[in-house]
């Protein structure tokens, strides 16, 4: 396993996609807190505290990466470099794993590149954080877990396909559908039981006044215990919680996150172990 992740992690040194993300990353950092600035000095009542744009790298984080995963893992198979490996005796399990590992650990660096660039430049045009360091560190906790889980995903659609470029199709756009599909649920159960009662002037210049009434959309009972079940466990509405800024039950995603991270990693070792490698 160690000298796997050795050359996996010497093979990342010099991959040029893993550079390339590293650069807008860090571009991106510096260019929301300087936009935030600015705006505070065109408005000058209006008051942009630095936790507005620190979670903006969430949604980027987990689309990157599912480019960079698939890629990285797809050039092992278009150069024959598994292949190689395990007719020289490594373990498929090994195999899958290092792949695992050193993409997770992409992952990272390039949360911590956005985290140095964007603190570097927001604290001191912004200020500290308004919301307290606990929800901070929480938050990024909760994010790490998060690209683990994402990471797993990735992983499984790229050691599963031998096509490079079929997995960097299924892992982007499996991504963003389901980034889509997260914003949805939480729209869905973000609605108003009751809507409330308002105040409004008719055509003829009249004072009217609307009573509350109860909104048909809203989801009650059992059909709303599963959308919030699985608006804290699927990757994508975990993605959305956190860009939002509205995640509640941190350690509860952070655990379906692990959950996620374990099984699917179970089920790709399993039947890359049963894959046929051309």
């Amino acid at each position: 396993m160690s000298k796997l992740l050795y050359a996996n992690f010497v093979r990342l040194k010099h991959d040029v996609c893993f550079w390339v993300i590293l650069l807008v990353m860090a571009a991106i950092g510096v260019i929301q807190p300087v936009s935030s600035y600015h705006s505070m000095q065109r408005y000058t009542d209006y008051v942009i505290p630095l936790e507005n744009s620190f979670t903006n790298y969430i949604p980027l984080i987990v689309i990157f990466g599912a480019a960079f995963c698939s890629l990285f893992i797809g050039t092992e198979y278009s150069d024959g470099t598994i292949r190689n490996k395990v007719i020289i005796g490594h373990r498929r399990a090994d195999i899958y794993l290092s792949n695992l590992i050193v993409c997770f650990v992409a992952e990272c660096v390039m949360c911590l590149v956005f985290f140095a660039a964007n603190l570097c430049v927001g604290i001191p045009l912004l200020g500290f954080f308004q919301c307290g360091l606990g929800m901070i560190l929480g938050y990024t906790g909760c994010a790490f877990v998060l690209c683990a889980a994402v990471t797993a995903l990735y992983t499984l659609a790229a050691m599963l396909s031998q096509n490079k470029a079929v997995a960097a199709v299924v892992c982007t756009l499996g991504i963003v559908f389901m980034i889509f599909g997260g914003a949805y649920l939480n729209a869905r159960i973000s609605e108003p039981e009751i809507y409330d009662a308002y105040t409004y002037i008719d055509a003829a210049g009249n004072i009217e006044e609307s009573e509350a009434w109860i909104n048909p959309n809203y989801i009650s009972g059992t059909k709303r215990v599963v959308y919030e079940f699985l608006n804290e466990f699927l990757p994508g509405n975990q993605t959305v919680l956190l860009w939002q800024g509205v995640a509640v039950h941190l350690w509860q995603m952070a655990l379906y996150s692990g959950i996620i991270t374990v099984a699917v990693t179970g089920v790709g070792i399993f039947f890359f172990c049963e894959e046929d490698i051309k």
